[in-house]
């Protein structure tokens, strides 16, 4: 009996918007260690890199002479070999007309756009499903991120009505982004899976026509992910969201914590896939 494999997308998400080398040393701050830290997770099994890019005084930057400065370094370091998604997170710093004026001017490969901040109600409805619709002609493959079941509710919504088309993106889970202490638990992934095969079911749709992936926070973070690879969707590590490995001990990069993952997901035949692999998957 010839032994197959499956692969799943692993993304690194290295660093985030708030953490700085106060929080880590290993934290990728600057373009140049942006670079490094892409190659060292291409190494380690990443397929994408969910990049944020920083202002000089090292605070959360949605500026496009930043966000060109940090995709030159990453490009320069690996190539084509890493999808590079670019953050839209606000952060509290940013209004959605200036989420979407960043897009439109870099007009990268790959974003990652939360609902709820892009349109966090009616009145901000048509520049948001223009936004949507524009991502879709231009072949941006966009990661809706959703904070929980009602963000699933609404992105079926949003799908039913034609706001958002099929094809050409991919959502997020985030697990445990309310929980106390920001502490995830594999369990967390139940409820999303649910509301998912609601939202397909009602729009008879296959649960698994449009990929999937999660993300969560503390030591468990590798566990939840492993749930959700065994549940057919894809994993985004990094220390934007954990420091730490399985254990408890503080993971020396995000590499390590990539590895945590590959570690427990290789003996059941778990592999991850390449950027161009994750291209198809989500074309």
């Amino acid at each position: 009996m010839t032994g197959t494999t499956r692969a799943f997308a692993l993304a690194v998400a290295p660093n985030g918007a708030r953490r700085t080398h106060v929080d880590h040393r290993a934290l990728p701050m600057t373009p140049n260690e942006l670079g490094a830290c892409a190659k060292a997770c291409l190494d380690a099994g990443a397929a994408m890199i969910h990049l944020h890019v920083r202002k000089a005084d090292g605070t959360h930057s949605l500026e496009v002479p930043d966000y060109m400065a940090g995709i030159d370094a990453v490009q320069r370091a690996v190539g084509n070999e890493l999808v590079l998604q670019v953050t839209t997170e606000a952060v509290g710093c940013y209004t959605p007309e200036q989420q979407i004026a960043t897009v439109r001017a870099l007009h990268p490969e790959a974003i990652s756009v939360a609902l709820r901040e892009v349109l966090p109600d009616t009145a901000h409805a048509p520049a948001a499903e223009a936004f949507f619709a524009w991502l879709w002609q231009t072949r941006i493959t966009t990661q809706y991120i959703l904070y929980d079941t009602e963000d699933v509710a609404h992105y079926w919504r949003l799908r039913a009505s034609g706001a958002i088309r099929p094809g050409r993106h991919w959502v997020l889970f985030v697990l445990g982004r309310y929980s106390k202490g920001q502490l995830s638990s594999p369990s967390d992934l139940l409820p999303f899976l649910a509301a998912w095969q609601t939202g397909a079911q009602a729009l008879g749709e296959a649960t698994t026509a449009t990929p999937w992936a999660m993300c969560a926070f503390g030591p468990r973070e590798a566990e939840c992910a492993l749930a959700a690879v065994l549940h057919g969707g894809h994993a985004r590590i990094g220390f934007e969201n954990n420091l730490y490995l399985p254990d408890g001990s503080v993971s020396p990069d995000n590499a390590a914590s990539l590895g945590a993952l590959t570690a427990a997901a290789a003996p059941l035949a778990l592999v991850p896939m390449t950027a161009d692999a994750l291209r198809e998957l989500t074309r």
